[in-house]
């Protein structure tokens, strides 16, 4: 009996072990039907996604034209050498591809004609961060480098001819500080989690190559390369190509650029030359310049560090962000507002005995023998300090701010450059805050004569020899007039900007503009040394002084427009460091003035 009941027990356990391994292989069963059936395109997907990187292509970077197609950025092909770790990979550790590619680099080096700038360590990095893309061992390899890679007879397995575009400035420092640089792009955060790689890439960091950078960068393409287990790229999936950069048109006239760099040579300062019937920007050159072409592939830190610390100050455009105070070229301005203002008109004389009496302190004249008794165009054509003291004095501080407002000083013009200053028409409110001080007769006389804390720019100074020479319309400088496409086609266009109109009678307008006539054409004018053959021309010398007592200097300016009668060129011009502005800066205003209007080199 015992036996008998024992069997069906066993049985039970048989059975019961045999249905949970029925079970189990169900569920077994279900799990690979879910890897291998339901989710197979779901995982495959993530195979790829794992072994496909994507790579940043960067665009062609557009060109920068002056207004006659002159060719003032542009790109031109760089040829490297390059190798495909892919192909000369070594086994094992990865310190033995490094050791063969640095040992492929010693035997090439003297095919090339110079040394790599590769590394032990350059190449470590490239394989921990741009394994499938190609290593540059050289870069602007020249035609007979290039000669003698093809005749050689060394390993060159694994190497190719890679051609990179590169950015080149055919006018070498000219235009410089307008046009700016550029350097390696920094890409958002958002931009750069987008790609696993991605190829040197350049962005503008001053002048137009950094405020039309997007225009000029275009839009990048992409690359889907797959790669093995180790990283290497064994085979590419499909590109998007990149669509290049537009052309940025300037207004610049390269003819003009030129002359104005050459007669701002040699000294700190700097030009600006306008069209003054619709704000043209036919040249803007600041001194001394640098070259945008040595910041191309990079600069190296030491020269980025002399540039910044040199006491020159290469780096910063004089005409656009330097302020300065204007001295005796804003007399024009002031005469405008005693005129304006009814309290003065252009037959009211001043006695000038070499200074101008307030209170108990002279204001000195730079003639300390006097001018004697003169009227509104003499004493412009004669810069009299005493007579814009008078001025100043009956009509007052806020008329001479209220004109020089409407002439678009105090505040930026709107050029198409970074870092422009507002400058400052000081005001008693300012002087106030700022100071905490009240506004003194004092302060209206240093106002009178272009000094104190009145500041311009030499560009905002050229918009008022622009308005004294159209007869008073306040043009913003255009400095872009469009953006091409590659094809030609015109994408954006920018028309010239009226931004105001100087509310002044037009025989007032006259008067001012027959006193700068006399400035230059006049045998006893400040400015005769800017006098041209052939040519009448109008305009305005200026001295200002600057540095602490003990240490003072001068700017010397100068403001002209010409021809007199139909103007065609406004012109500002400044020197740092002058004697004064008819002895230092109408020499310079005459070669360029000259350069424009005689072409030939017929003028006298």
């Amino acid at each position: 009996m015992v036996a008998h009941e024992v069997i069906p027990l066993e049985l039970k356990r048989i059975r019961g072990i045999l249905v949970i391994m029925v079970l189990m292989l169900l569920v077994l069963a279900g799990v690979l039907f879910q890897l291998q059936v339901a989710r197979s395109e779901e995982f495959e997907q993530s195979l790829r996604r794992q072994s496909l990187r994507r790579v940043r292509l960067p665009a062609t970077r557009g060109r920068i034209l002056d207004r006659s197609g002159g060719r003032l950025a542009d790109n031109q092909p760089c040829y490297c050498l390059a190798f495909y770790l892919e192909d000369i990979r070594k086994p094992g550790r990865w310190q033995n591809t490094v050791d063969e590619v640095l040992r492929r680099i010693k035997s090439l080096e003297p095919v090339v004609g110079r040394r790599s700038l590769v590394g032990a360590e350059e190449i470590r990095m490239h394989i921990r961060k741009r394994l499938p893309l190609p290593l540059v061992a050289w870069r602007s390899l020249d035609p007979a480098a290039l000669a003698r890679l093809a005749e050689a007879t060394v390993d060159l397995s694994g190497t190719d001819i890679y051609i990179e575009p590169m950015r080149v400035y055919p006018g070498g420092e000219k235009a410089a500080h307008l046009l700016g640089y550029v350097g390696s792009a920094v890409l958002p955060d958002g931009v750069q989690a987008e790609y696993q790689y991605r190829l040197p890439e350049v962005e503008g960091k001053s002048g137009i190559e950094r405020h039309f950078n997007d225009v000029l960068s275009g839009e990048a393409g992409g690359r889907l390369v797959r790669i093995n287990a180790a990283g290497f790229k064994y085979s590419e999936a499909r590109e998007r190509e990149p669509d290049p950069g537009a052309d940025v048109i300037l207004s610049l006239d390269g003819r003009i650029q030129e002359l104005a760099e050459v007669a701002i040579r040699g000294v700190p300062g700097a030009v600006v030359v306008l069209d003054p019937s619709n704000g043209d920007v036919l040249a803007l050159a600041s001194s001394p310049a640098f070259s945008p072409g040595s910041f191309v592939p990079s600069l190296r830190p030491e020269v980025w560090e002399g540039l910044l610390k040199s006491p020159e100050k290469p780096l910063s455009n004089r005409a656009v962000t330097e302020l300065y105070a204007p001295g005796s070229i804003f007399k024009p301005v002031v005469a405008l507002a005693g005129l304006a203002s009814g309290k003065w008109s252009a037959e009211m004389t001043v006695h000038c005995p070499g200074y101008y009496l307030l209170g108990g302190y002279r204001l000195r004249c730079w003639n300390p023998n006097g001018h004697g008794t003169v009227n509104l165009r003499k004493a412009i054509e004669q810069s009299c300090n005493a007579y814009f003291a008078a001025l100043g004095m009956q009509c007052g501080e806020q008329a001479i701010g209220r004109m020089a407002m409407e002439f678009g000083l105090g505040r930026k013009t709107g050029i198409a450059l970074d870092r422009e200053p507002d400058g400052l028409v000081p005001t008693p409110e300012w002087k106030k805050k700022t100071l905490g001080d009240k506004w003194r007769p004092g302060d209206t006389c240093n106002f009178s004569i272009g000094q104190g804390a009145l500041s311009v720019t030499p560009l905002q100074m050229a918009v008022v020899a622009s308005v004294l020479a159209n007869g008073g319309d306040v043009f913003a400088p255009r400095l872009v007039l469009e953006v091409r496409g590659r094809d030609g086609a015109v994408l954006t266009n920018y028309p010239p900007v009226l931004a105001g109109r100087v509310a002044v009678r037009p025989e007032s307008m006259q008067v001012v503009r027959r006193g700068m006539h006399d400035v230059i054409m006049a045998p006893t004018g400040t400015g005769g040394k800017a006098r041209i053959a052939g040519i009448e021309m109008a305009g305005k010398t200026g001295t200002a002084e600057y540095g602490t007592s003990g240490n003072r200097r001068k700017h010397g300016w100068m403001i002209a427009f010409a021809p007199y009668e139909n103007p065609r060129v406004a012109v500002a011009m400044v020197v740092d460091e002058a004697v004064s502005g008819g002895t230092t800066v109408a020499p310079r205003l005459h070669a360029l003035m000259d350069g424009i209007f005689h072409p030939e080199g017929a003028g006298g």
